[in-house]
């Protein structure tokens, strides 16, 4: 199986058990006299299933990022934390430019004026060039994924 069909099915089995947790939440309580329409036990106890399932999945899927190489010699390892790095720095950006946007609550010339301190054109541009070196690495990340096998 190849890493990028590893992580489709992963994020499969997390939907599932999202759903899953769904159901055993509007299960696990009903009025007095009326039952579930599905047994909570049987669904935790699917749910524990697809943990243990995920679980595994997941170890393999980090120890193939641990020792996986792209075609050019990249560690997929390396790539990954510096995408979440440039993801962080994105939405600090981000959430910034979006903290400057401010509505007029004034409704005298004596209420406080707010004036925004820092370039909102720089802090986007930034954010734009982090976009587009996150929209490359993410192309490397992919591309590779449908080339690399998962370890067993």
């Amino acid at each position: 199986m190849k890493l990028a069909e590893a992580l489709l099915i992963r994020s499969d089995m997390q939907k599932k058990l999202a759903q899953l947790k769904g159901r055993i939440r509007s299960n696990v309580k009903v009025q007095d006299g009326d039952t579930p329409s599905e047994d909570p036990n049987e669904l935790m106890i699917d749910a524990s299933q697809i943990i243990s399932e995920l679980s595994n999945l997941i170890e393999r899927i980090h120890r193939t990022n641990a020792i996986a190489k792209t075609d050019k010699g990249q560690s997929i390892l390396t790539l990954l934390v510096e995408r979440d790095t440039l993801e962080m720095r994105h939405k600090l950006l981000i959430e910034a430019i979006e903290a400057t946007d401010t509505e007029v609550d004034r409704y005298s010339h004596r209420e406080i004026k707010w004036n925004i301190i820092v370039s909102v054109a720089g802090l986007q541009k930034q954010a734009d060039d982090i976009a587009m070196k996150l929209r490359k690495i993410n192309i490397v990340i992919q591309s590779n994924n449908w080339q690399i096998d998962l370890v067993e």
